[in-house]
C-alpha cells in the first residue's frame, strides 16, 4: 500500500497495486467532508491518475470518519465563482455575472460528467451523509454500498432552486417520481427508505459498510482489465444514447441559471440570511422556514 495526500491533506489517495485497487478519500471531517473547488480538483487529478494506470481496475470512493460527503462547501456559496486564473475576484461579495456562472459551472459539471463515464470500475463506500454533490457522486458510482441510516438528498434546492445537479442522472437512477420528490421539496431521507427501489447496489448496517465496499471492490478487481474498460465504454455509449442525451450541456446550463434566482417576499434567501446572521444560524432558519408539520 502506498498512501499519499493532496497538498493540504483534505483528499487522500491510496494505491494497492497487488489488489489493483485505488482508494480516494475525502478527508475534511470537520466539515462533514464537504468539498471546495480545490478538493474537487484534487479528486479529479487522482481520477486521471487511475484512468491512466493500466494496472488499476477499481477506484473506491469514500469519506473519512464515517461520513461520505455533504457536498459542496456552502460556507461561501459565491466563493465558487470568485477565482479566475488563480486570482481572487470580487464575486464573493456580489452576485457573479451570468457569464461567470456559465464558465465555472461548465467546468464543475465536466467533473461529474467524467466521473459518470469513468473508464474503470467505481465503488462507493457511503455512510453518514451523502448530500448535494456527495449524493450525486454516490449515485454515479458503478457499485454503491450504503448504510441504511445514511442521510441522502439535495437540500440546497431549498435555496438555490430545484434545477440543481445532473438532472438526467437523477431521473435515470432514481426514477421520475423519487427524483421530483427530492428536487421539489429538498427532503433529506434515510437510504433505508428507498432500499426496496434498488437505487444502490447494497444497503446494509452501518458497521458493515467499509467491509462490504472493500468486498465489492476486490470482486470487481478480479475482472480482466481490458474487459472492464471496454465494458465501461459500452455502458457509457448505451447510457448516453438512452438516458443522458443533452446531459453535458443541460446540467451546467440549468445550474448556472438556477443559482441566479430572485427571491420574492416570504421566500427564503439563504445567501442574504447567511450574510446577516452567519452560516450556522442561516441553516437553522432555513430548516425552520421549510418545516411543514405532517397531518
Amino acid at each position: 500500500m502506498s498512501p499519499t495526500g493532496s497538498t493540504d491533506g483534505r483528499v487522500l489517495f491510496d494505491l494497492d497495486p497487488d489488489g489493483r485497487i485505488a482508494t480516494i478519500t475525502l478527508n475534511n471531517p470537520g466539515q462533514r467532508n464537504s468539498y471546495d473547488a480545490a478538493m474537487r480538483d484534487a479528486v479529479a487529478r487522482y481520477l486521471d491518475r487511475v484512468a491512466e494506470d493500466d494496472d488499476v481496475v477499481v477506484v473506491l470512493l469514500r469519506g473519512a470518519e464515517g461520513v461520505f460527503s455533504t457536498g459542496a462547501d456552502m460556507n461561501n456559496a459565491y466563493g465558487w465563482y470568485g477565482e479566475r486564473d488563480g486570482k481572487p475576484q470580487p464575486a464573493a461579495k456580489s452576485r457573479p455575472s451570468q457569464r461567470r456562472r456559465l464558465t465555472v459551472d461548465r467546468k464543475s459539471f465536466g467533473f461529474y460528467h467524467n466521473l459518470m463515464g469513468f473508464p474503470k470500475v467505481t465503488v462507493g463506500e457511503i455512510s453518514g451523509y451523502a448530500l448535494g454533490g456527495g449524493f450525486e457522486m454516490a449515485l454515479m458510482t458503478d457499485i454503491s454500498v450504503i448504510a441504511r441510516d445514511t442521510r441522502i438528498g439535495m437540500p440546497a434546492t431549498r435555496f438555490l432552486g430545484p434545477a440543481l445537479g445532473s438532472l438526467h442522472m437523477f431521473f435515470h437512477r432514481l426514477g421520475p417520481v423519487l427524483a421530483r420528490r427530492l428536487l421539489l421539496t429538498g427532503d433529506i431521507i434515510d437510504a433505508g427508505a428507498v432500499e426496496h427501489l434498488g437505487v444502490f447496489t447494497e444497503t446494509c448496517d452501518p458497521a458493515a459498510v467499509g467491509a462490504r465496499a472493500r468486498y465489492w471492490a476486490a470482486k470487481a478487481a478480479k475482472m480482466p482489465a481490458d474487459g472492464v474498460v471496454i465494458a465501461k465504454e459500452a455502458f457509457r455509449l448505451v447510457e448516453q444514447s438512452q438516458a443522458y442525451q443533452g446531459e453535458e450541456v443541460a446540467s451546467y446550463l440549468f445550474h448556472a441559471y438556477g443559482t441566479n434566482l430572485q427571491f420574492g417576499p416570504g421566500e427564503f434567501n439563504f445567501v442574504k440570511t447567511r450574510a446577516q446572521y452567519g452560516t450556522k444560524e442561516a441553516f437553522r432558519l432555513r430548516d425552520e422556514h421549510f418545516h411543514v408539520p405532517e397531518p
